[in-house]
């Protein structure tokens, strides 16, 4: 994996980011460690030194240019949990990719929800902010709109 300079593809650097990304590779591990513990939390179980240059140059770069809008955070979050053979959480994907459309018969009638680019839900031409937002409109009641829909592994009412 080779790491590209961000100047190299078209970002503003600051006078002071350039030079921190170009040291990276040339620091002793002791002094990456010391800088890896100024920006995180934990260190990594198994690390190799590619994952923590990587790792400081993205957080270098998050500080002076800012990160990822949280909406596109969250998408790539859940994207990588269900779609990565490595499985981390226990908690239920109820994310859906747009386009992806749901049918849900209730009180003899089907309803069909359609998840939109913007992660909303369409339905019948108006849009709601969650699956349960769906689910009270249909029903009345509030519900947990994955369970409503049976998105949740054991409920299928």
């Amino acid at each position: 994996m080779t790491l590209t300079p961000p100047h190299a593809s078209g970002l503003k650097i600051t006078s002071t980011l350039g030079p921190q990304l170009d040291a990276l590779p040339t620091l002793p591990i002791g002094e990456l460690w010391t800088l890896w513990d100024k920006h995180f939390k934990i260190r990594p179980p198994h690390p190799n030194r590619r994952q923590i240059e990587a790792r400081l140059a993205y957080r270098l770069q998050e500080i002076e240019l800012g990160g990822l809008n949280p909406n596109t955070r969250n998408l790539l979050a859940d994207f990588g949990e269900r779609l990565s053979k490595i499985k981390t959480s226990n908690r239920a994907s109820t994310a859906l990719l747009p386009g992806t459309v749901l049918i849900r018969e209730f009180d003899g009638r089907d309803y069909q929800v359609t998840v939109a680019t913007d992660g909303r839900l369409e339905m019948d031409g108006h849009k709601y902010p969650s699956l349960s937002a769906v689910a009270k409109h249909i029903t009345g009641t509030q519900w947990s709109g994955p369970a409503f829909f049976g998105l949740n592994k054991g409920i299928n009412k």
